[in-house]
């Protein structure tokens, strides 16, 4: 009994000098490994428990340029000295600090931020440069009484409201010239999000500037120099309303995009592009940021910093439009606007016109030019404005020009057919008034229709295809589903609807109204008289005739070309912007030859068109007379919208190879019975300079 006893002891014993040897190994090798740890990994270790946080920090790049066809400059940048700042999260005094050093250095326009200042702005800048008397502003009764009224949020907001009364006239007028530009720059510096780099001036940065801040960064933190860019455009106002603007830094993005364009990594303080051109392809022209991750430690600092992305500058976009064919069209357009004003009588509504010429294979848009007679705001003189957006904005009722595409809805609907001959004639449809064309022709076939431009032939067509019957001195009837069905077989050539053209904010035009009851504005409608087209649809609908049957997209931008600085001319391709067919006319082979026929006889002596008779280029076309209504700048001045002419021109040459297409547009040209016909004299001159340039 004692040896088992003896026996169990023995065992227990060992068992638990066991257990301490394996504690004992577990502790030495525990021990070992910390020791080998703080050895070996020891400052490696410190570093990762010294940091707080890695941080990403993107600058902009320079903006991609714009050239022309032939890779002449139209917008560059250049650059200019900036001073930057990046707010690290750093308090209200650490910025006040920063500020005062940068105002010692640095001027302020006073016309800009030194003018922003509001009196709020003020109040809690002594505040901040009067912490002391700050805080007896307020009682401890009144703090607290604050804190049980209010909750948590509210709170704070009611005592700096409470502080900011109790700070007196005559402590914010205290505050010295040098108070006033530190505060401009502490507002700036204030205003920007964490880490995202603004700018504090960028305009006027003087040399002398740049040195004195680049020497003391080291005692202001978060301050930088750094190149900037202003927009500039080599041409003036040539195409400056259709290149769009950019934004300044002190406006960056729009407010109202401001969550889309932070989503796609924009700093709120970035240009972008605000309208048109550059807002089209603001994507392209913006190109990547550089972006660098800095590491801080606990007291701030930065341990080290990594290149995460170089950066790309923006690309360049070189545009299908020929400037020295641009400048040319203006000043045609220009001086026969100042001609015609002064030369005829009635003419006292004209004030723009505009002209479009596109390869009609491939939808690249050579010229598209507008120009405006306006009154300078500042001197009250008249002057000529750039007005080439009006081509995409702006539109107007056109007149015969739309025959051909009336001409090719007849014999689509199966109304008319090549050479179907009707009477031209003084319609009178009872209770309207009588219908007619510029002058009585009798019988007339199709071609004949087109060359001298009869209005009756086209409002017979319609009424056909509205299966009405017209019988002279009798009502009109015809199925309103007429007005669709033009509509629809215009708009498959251009006219009413949007060509697609890369740019933003292009209008469709304006319908008038389908009233069954009126029945005789169907035959308006036929020629142009009815809805308002504008002049960059002419041009599509013109190319869609001249090509065949193929409605191009038109299009301002040729090719996008990675960044031509650092290379001796042009840019690596990275895109080349391709014809696009938006659609095929359902039309028969013959019937588009008929129609390129009758657009080739207005051209030749005794079509409407006959000024343009004898012309080497073989040009074809059809012109356009629309009775209107005024509607611009003067309307207001007016109990009834004044009746006026409007003027316009589609052409393309050569007949047998067209190769570009032209549109004229010249609204509210007079108001007499008989006028001028600028259409016509700038077609002709525009057609000419055209051909006269492919030569040299």
């Amino acid at each position: 009994m004692g040896e088992k006893k003896r026996k169990r002891k023995f065992q227990l014993s060992l068992r638990l000098n066991l257990l301490f040897l394996a504690i004992f190994l577990l502790f030495s090798a525990l021990i070992f490994r910390l020791g080998f740890v703080q050895i070996v990994y020891g400052d490696e270790y410190k570093r990762v428990v010294d940091k707080t946080e890695d941080i990403v920090i993107s600058t902009t790049v320079p903006r991609g340029e714009i050239y022309d066809r032939n890779g002449n400059s139209i917008v560059s940048n250049k650059g200019k000295n900036a001073i930057l700042f990046t707010n690290w999260k750093y308090k209200p005094n650490q910025l006040k600090e920063t500020a005062g050093k940068l105002a010692d250095l640095i001027d302020m326009d006073s016309d800009k931020e030194l003018k922003k200042i509001t009196d709020i702005d003020k109040q809690d800048y002594w505040l901040l440069l009067h912490p002391k008397q700050a805080a007896k502003k307020v009682t401890a009764e009144e703090d607290g009484a604050l804190k049980e009224k209010y909750g948590s949020k509210e709170y704070q907001k009611k005592f700096n409201e409470l502080l900011r009364e109790r700070v007196t006239n005559e402590e914010v007028k205290s505050l010295t010239a040098h108070d006033l530009e530190t505060l401009a720059i502490y507002r700036l510096m204030s205003s920007g999000y964490y880490y995202a780099p603004l700018i504090i001036k960028n305009d006027g940065v003087t040399d002398e500037e740049l040195a004195k801040v680049s020497e003391n960064l080291s005692s202001m933190p978060g301050v930088d120099t750094a190149k900037d860019w202003d927009r500039t455009y080599q041409y003036g106002d040539t195409l400056k309303t259709v290149l769009g603007k950019v934004s300044s830094t002190q406006k960056g993005i729009p407010a109202e995009q401001k969550e889309e364009y932070l989503a796609k990594g924009y700093n709120m303080n970035d240009r972008v592009g605000l309208s048109y051109i550059e807002k089209q392809y603001e994507d392209v022209l913006r190109g990547k940021k550089q972006i660098v991750e800095y590491v801080r430690d606990k007291k701030d600092q930065i341990v080290s910093s990594n290149t995460v992305s170089p950066g790309k500058a923006g690309s360049d976009l070189y545009l299908s439009i020929d400037m020295n064919l641009q400048l040319e069209v203006e000043k045609i357009i220009e001086e026969e606007l100042k001609k015609t004003k002064a030369g005829y009588a009635g003419t006292q509504f004209l004030d723009r016109a505009f002209v479009v010429l596109m390869d009609p294979h491939t939808g690249e848009v050579l010229t598209m030019a507008g120009k405006q007679l306006a009154k300078d705001d500042k001197t009250g003189k008249q002057e000529v404005q750039d007005f080439a957006l009006g081509n995409i904005t702006t539109s107007y009722n056109v007149g015969s020009a739309v025959k051909g595409a009336m001409v090719l809805t007849g014999y689509k609907e199966g109304v008319i057919h090549p050479y179907s001959t009707m009477l031209d004639e003084v319609m009178r449809v009872k209770k309207s008034p009588d219908f007619k064309s510029w002058t009585v022709m009798n019988t007339i076939n199709d071609l004949q229709a087109l060359q001298r431009s009869s209005n009756v032939y086209m409002a017979k067509t319609a009424i056909a295809i509205g299966k009405g019957h017209y019988v002279a001195g009798q009502p009109l009837d015809v199925n309103p589903q007429a007005y669709t069905t033009i509509r629809n077989s215009f708009g498959e050539m251009g006219l009413g609807v949007r060509t697609n053209i890369d740019l933003p904010n292009e209008m469709t035009g304006f319908k008038g109204e389908v009233n069954p009851n009126q029945p005789g504005n169907l035959m308006f409608l036929s020629i142009g008289q009815y809805d308002t087209y504008t002049n960059m649809q002419l041009a599509q609908y013109v190319s869609t005739i001249a090509n065949g049957g193929y409605r191009i997209q038109p299009h301002i931008v040729k090719e996008i070309r990675s960044s031509s600085k650092n290379t001796e001319k042009y840019g690596v391709l990275e895109q080349e912007i391709k014809p696009v067919v938006l659609n095929k006319l359902d039309m028969k082979e013959e019937w588009m030859n008929q129609v390129q026929k009758g657009f080739r006889m207005v051209m030749q002596p005794g079509g409407t068109g006959s000024v343009f008779a004898g012309a080497s280029y073989t040009p074809a076309g059809k012109t356009g007379t629309a009775q209107a209504f005024y509607d611009g700048p003067e309307r207001d001045n007016y109990k009834e919208p004044p009746q006026v002419m409007n003027v316009s021109l589609v052409s393309y040459a050569p007949y047998e190879n067209p190769e570009v297409a032209m549109a004229v547009m010249v609204p509210w040209v007079y108001t007499t019975a008989n006028g001028p016909s600028p259409n016509l004299t700038i077609g002709k001159r525009v057609m000419d300079k055209y051909f006269e340039m492919k030569k040299d």
